[in-house]
């Protein structure tokens, strides 16, 4: 039966427009021209240009065959190019692939075959290890080489063309649309790979749209934010905030890389409000000499996510004059897609009991639509006891169009009609739900769950402890037993025997570490720490 709500009144160029982030550009530099909107060194460029410089990166893209579906490569610090890229490359109809700097060339190889790459933009900091990737890998792509002014380093032209005279081929009144449907895809990122070939998440214009929308909500940005990329634009699309503070009409500080005395120099010169950023940038600004520390020109808004932060971290954060809000999302979902809604009353609890909240990942951001802790195997969703540990799970429109050319992949995530995050966690009796694992990462001991992460969280309460991660190792008694590594403060000392002893005063005693190393944990470039080659040290007899 046909309601009378649809006769006559379906959708027309005048009452419906395909959602993209792109046009957050148009807009800002229509509204504000001569604000600022990129900072880089001595750089400032106002949204006029920023926009005219977008604009013609799309008409060289599109004059050098660039069309709907064609992908364009990136291998960029966190540069003024990133984010001309993040716009004119879906303005010319194209995909971006940012890549991971710190790969190596047979993954990257890899990446631009898979991704079937037609244009790559080279940062000449990258420049070694591209001219490897690209002998390795099949397709021959268009090379245009960046050269950027704040970068004095080795490296070497690859390309044909420089980024800048490319630009310059362009027409700043590139007369772009958004595309003519939304869940066209606008960017492939691929995940870590560390159990085989990386899978490539494909994102769509309406997801980008929405997740930045998102971010402006729950980050409660306001107009006209100052945010520092401490985040690699590379990861996740920096969790889409080069749309979100485009959206806002913000100022965007660029930084190629994470040190101490940088950031805090950056925060005190730019007043800078917002910034994000794996716990060990946290451990960066809390560890940083007393010489490279100034002081914040304000409470600085620090949005996190990875691991959840241990309570110590989060403590000492906010004395430090740091807001933390804690997020959580996958690369499957556009970055962060829950937050940790603060409640006012919270701010009267004991400063332990507000770093417990605040180690909870939360609940679902404004534009996700489902966020639940379910059984995988019977979809059933788990009780809100927080207690009974279920597989976290995502549905929504910021979850991803699925794995580029991998069918059996993308079924299986989305088995049941849910995004399998791979995350196991509980939901409390509130709502909010908290990680206790990765699946592949809780340990099983003499028929007993442990959670690598409450393993961790007593770890770092210890004053000597910088970070730590805590992994399975192979037991012929117990099948599996905790095995911690640890990496101390700089100047601090603890043995083996006192961490022991201080976990048995934390933990149930079948919890804690049965074995402790110290070394200074493997890290990606996002700050993760690399808990597979920890895996591979613990079963080696570590």
């Amino acid at each position: 039966m046909t309601s009378p709500y649809d006769r006559d009144l379906g959708r027309n160029p005048a009452n419906f427009q395909p959602l993209s982030p792109v046009g957050f550009l148009e807009r800002s530099a229509a509204i504000f021209p001569d604000r600022i909107a990129v900072v880089h060194g001595p750089l400032r460029r106002n949204y006029r240009d920023f926009y005219a410089r977008s604009r013609r990166l799309a008409s060289a893209l599109a004059r050098h065959g660039v069309t709907r579906g064609s992908t364009v490569t990136a291998m960029l610090a966190n540069t003024p190019a990133m984010l001309e890229c993040h716009y004119g490359v879906p303005m010319a109809g194209g995909v971006l692939n940012t890549l991971n700097t710190r790969l190596d060339a047979p993954i990257l190889a890899f990446g631009l075959d898979h991704a079937e790459t037609e244009i790559v933009i080279i940062d000449r900091e990258f420049s070694g290890v591209m001219k490897e990737a690209l002998a390795l890998a099949k397709v021959k792509p268009l090379v245009i080489d960046y050269n950027d002014p704040e970068y004095s380093g080795p490296g070497e032209s690859l390309g044909s063309i420089e980024y800048e005279a490319f630009l310059a081929s362009g027409d700043p009144d590139f007369a772009w649309s958004p595309p003519a449907d939304e869940w066209d895809a606008i960017a492939l990122n691929y995940t870590s790979g560390t159990t085989g070939d990386p899978k490539g998440v494909v994102y769509h214009h309406r997801g980008a749209y929405l997740l930045a929308a998102g971010n402006l909500l729950t980050g409660n940005l306001g107009r006209h934010p100052v945010y520092l990329w401490t985040l690699p634009m590379f990861h996740c699309n920096g969790w889409c905030f080069p749309w979100s503070i485009v959206l806002a009409a913000g100022v965007q500080v660029c930084l190629r890389q994470v040190r101490a005395a940088h950031m805090f120099d950056l925060i005190a010169a730019h007043k800078v409000t917002h910034m994000c950023g794996a716990p060990v940038v946290m451990s960066m600004l809390l560890n940083a000499p007393e010489a490279e520390k100034q002081p914040l020109p304000h409470k600085v808004e620090f949005f996190t996510a990875a691991a959840p932060p241990p309570e110590a971290v989060l403590a000492a954060m906010k004395e430090a004059g740091f807001n933390v809000t804690h997020l959580y999302g996958l690369t499957e979902c556009y970055g962060p897609a829950v937050v940790n809604e603060w409640h006012a009353e919270w701010n009267d609890l004991p400063a332990a009991e507000q770093a417990a909240k605040k180690s909870r990942q939360g609940v679902r951001y404004p534009v996700l639509e489902g966020l639940d802790v379910m059984d995988p195997d019977t979809m059933q969703s788990a009780p809100a006891d927080g207690e009974t540990l279920g597989e976290v799970m995502f549905r929504g429109n910021v979850v991803m169009k699925g794995y580029l050319k991998n069918k059996a992949s993308t079924e299986a995530a989305f088995a049941g009609g849910w995004f399998h995050s791979g995350d196991l966690g509980v939901k409390h009796p509130d709502g909010y739900v908290q990680l206790k694992d990765r699946s592949k990462d809780i340990i099983i001991s003499g028929g007993e769950n442990i959670s690598s992460i409450e393993v961790e969280d007593a770890l770092y309460k210890h004053p000597a402890v910088q970070a730590a991660a805590v992994v399975a190792k192979p037991d012929e008694r117990w099948g599996e037993t905790p095995c911690a590594f640890v990496e101390l403060r700089p100047g601090k000392t603890a043995t083996a025997d006192e961490l022991m002893e201080w976990c048995r005063q934390h933990l149930a005693r079948f919890k804690c570490p049965k074995h402790i190393v110290f070394l200074e944990l493997p890290k990606t470039s996002t700050g993760k720490i690399q808990k597979f080659r920890l895996r591979e040290m613990a079963r080696g007899g570590a």
